[in-house]
């Protein structure tokens, strides 16, 4: 499946039905009033969340999305049927924006959430309304209005409570196919991960956390070089990020200042997020050379640092532990925050 992460559409609400011209015919009633039914109300444009979608890839292929229009009024003051809306799933995660103006309309990220995002269009009024006593057998009606039109503009970002970071390489894919059953493609060469992937790793209790793999985030990120902020966006909805540095590079020290300062220039409050330090593929280095990549890290962090390696699992336990830690902590401080505002 592939995977799409922005998409533009266009909702049609439904038109108004039209009010009716029509009079009272009943048997000795020779000069019936006016009977002459309102248009039904236009059929609306309702967005609805669904966890059974993951990517906006729908939206390539169908863009304009219209609910049906409303019914003409009837005789006998009956009026017209509503339009039925036209319901519209996208993934949970998703942030709605007009397209036009750039102005936020909502952000549904619970499953079965719904937003209307084009309202229907009001049925006219029949002409039973215009009787007066100086009309007393109206002969016209209202149109009905027509229904708002919105284009929309769909970014999705991934629900994950914990997003692995790190430069091209460093081992993100192989580290969640450890801890998960995602499969993502591996291979040693930089930017194999074009597109974010999910793994739900569990706890001991049982409970699932949703792990993302993000795609190599290189200098520049920030602004958009390489895949930027294709995928930075994807981080800032979790709760913990897991930095993922390769113990074999030529300079691990400074390929974590380079994400550091990303995240920086990216801001969306991802500097301040909870972070731990893994340093990646230790079987393929020497406890020397672990040792002094470690001193040097810990004088630019105080952040946990953890040695794994992805391939044989060691250390993966003690990692996701502190992970555990971390998620519960921040748990349990929210249910605090929530005590005492009630």
């Amino acid at each position: 499946m592939q995977f799409i992460d922005l998409a533009e559409v266009e909702v049609i609400a439904g038109k108004g039905g039209d009010g009716m011209v029509a009079f009272r015919r009943e048997k000795y009633v020779p000069a019936g009033g006016p009977a002459g039914g309102n248009g039904g109300w236009g059929g609306s444009v309702i967005l609805v969340a669904s966890n059974r979608l993951q990517t906006l890839l729908d939206f390539r292929y169908a863009r304009i999305f219209k609910a049906e229009d409303g019914k003409k009024g009837g005789p006998n003051n009956c009026t017209g049927a509503k339009g039925s809306d036209r319901l519209i799933e996208i993934p949970c995660g998703t942030l709605i924006t007009d397209a036009d103006t750039g102005e936020y309309i909502g952000d549904l990220t619970v499953d079965g959430e719904t937003l209307c995002v084009a309202a229907g269009g009001k049925g006219g009024l029949g002409n039973k309304h215009f009787l007066s006593n100086s009309n007393r057998a109206p002969e016209y009606a209202l149109p009905g209005l027509e229904g708002e039109i919105r284009r929309l503009r769909l970014e999705l970002k991934l629900i994950a409570e914990v997003g692995i970071i790190g430069l091209p390489n460093a081992g993100k894919s192989t580290l969640i196919s450890s801890l998960s059953s995602a499969k993502p493609k591996v291979a040693d060469y930089p930017f194999t991960t074009l597109v974010p992937n999910l793994g739900v790793v569990r706890k001991p209790t049982g409970d699932g956390t949703v792990f993302a793999d993000i795609p190599g985030l290189i200098s520049g990120a920030s602004e958009g070089v390489g895949l930027g902020h294709d995928f930075l966006r994807h981080i800032e909805r979790t709760r913990v990020l897991l930095h993922l540095i390769d113990a074999t590079a030529d300079n691990p020290p400074a390929d974590y200042q380079t994400i550091q300062d990303e995240l920086v220039a990216y801001g969306h409050g991802l500097p301040e997020r909870p972070q731990i330090i893994a340093l990646n593929k230790i079987d393929a280095t020497d406890e020397e050379t672990l040792e002094l990549i470690t001193s040097e890290l810990q004088e630019l962090t105080s952040v946990p640092i953890f040695k794994v390696s992805a391939v044989t699992r060691a250390g993966l336990n003690n990692m996701t532990a502190k992970v555990w830690a971390i998620l519960d902590a921040e748990s349990a401080n929210a249910t605090h925050e929530d005590a005492l505002l009630n």
